[in-house]
């Protein structure tokens, strides 16, 4: 999929980029697998703000994706590729030999009247889902299951891929997107191919507005603001923080904080961490 530029009419024309959307389905999405989606602006249960710089933005229904691919042995027709906005990656719709309608996500490469299967039967082509023990070693694969049966966890965002390294004992060593190297049970599915919308990262918002329609409020540096509002404020002119490192504005590291916690019970199916260590 292309990047889409404009004429410099304006100084945000100038820089905005957007995806071309020309090679998707010019459909309007299956009420049947369309549910609300409630905006909650960063607020919990008791109305308070836990995730900051949340709320407006363009209204959106939820796009009910099959992340299990539990449907084995039966193929299904891709009857339209669609924009979904829950998500970078695009999704299709799959129609199943007895009538069933389903969104999955979309691999790179998949078009409109291909099949698609899922099962320890399926070939190795793009879009099959197969359980890691009946993919081959080396194998480029994405919406990948944490434990078999519950759904798909990793590698789904637009462009990303992981690579099958090899089987051993009952478990899979996978390469994940980010360089981390781990064990994943071989009865867990893996989808075929990389995730569709690869040029997603290269889009240039180009203009604030855009970001406010995607339900994101302006963040404020806390460099500009007053002691008593962040730590970081006050000075005369532009100061440096005074601190050995930046912190949040309730005075907690905002860099390599780490927050996963020390011996966590799943840290032996990680055989190499993404930073090397």
């Amino acid at each position: 999929m292309a990047i889409k530029t404009y004429k410099p009419t304006t100084p945000s024309r100038r820089q905005m980029t957007v995806t071309d959307y020309s090679q998707l389905s010019k459909v309007a999405p299956e009420k049947s697998l369309l549910e609300p989606l409630k905006k909650n602006s960063g607020r919990n249960s008791y109305g308070r703000i836990t995730v900051r710089h949340r709320g407006g933005g363009n209204r959106r229904k939820y796009r009910i994706i099959d992340f299990k691919r539990d449907k084995d042995n039966m193929t299904a027709e891709v009857m339209t590729i669609e924009y979904d906005p829950n998500r970078s990656a695009f999704i299709a719709l799959v129609k199943y030999e007895d009538g069933e309608k389903r969104y999955i996500l979309a691999p790179n490469g998949l078009k409109v009247g291909d099949k698609v299967e899922s099962g320890s039967q399926a070939d190795i082509t793009v879009g099959n889902a197969l359980p890691l023990a009946d993919i081959p070693v080396g194998t480029v694969i994405h919406n990948i299951e944490l434990y078999p049966g519950r759904g798909a966890q990793l590698v789904r965002s637009a462009g990303n891929e992981a690579q099958l390294m090899g089987k051993e004992g009952g478990y899979a060593l996978v390469r994940l997107p980010s360089g981390e190297m781990r064990k994943i049970a071989i009865g867990c599915k893996a989808s075929i191919g990389t995730v569709s919308n690869i040029d997603h990262e290269n889009v240039n918002y180009g203009k604030a507005g855009r970001v406010r329609n995607m339900g994101w409020r302006p963040t404020v540096r806390g460099s500009v603001m007053n002691p008593c509002d962040h730590p970081h404020g006050g000075g005369e002119g532009k100061s440096p923080v005074g601190r050995p490192g930046p912190v949040t504005p309730w005075g907690k590291p905002a860099l390599g904080y780490k927050t996963r916690k020390q011996h966590h019970r799943t840290d032996k199916f990680i055989v190499k961490r993404r930073n090397g260590k």
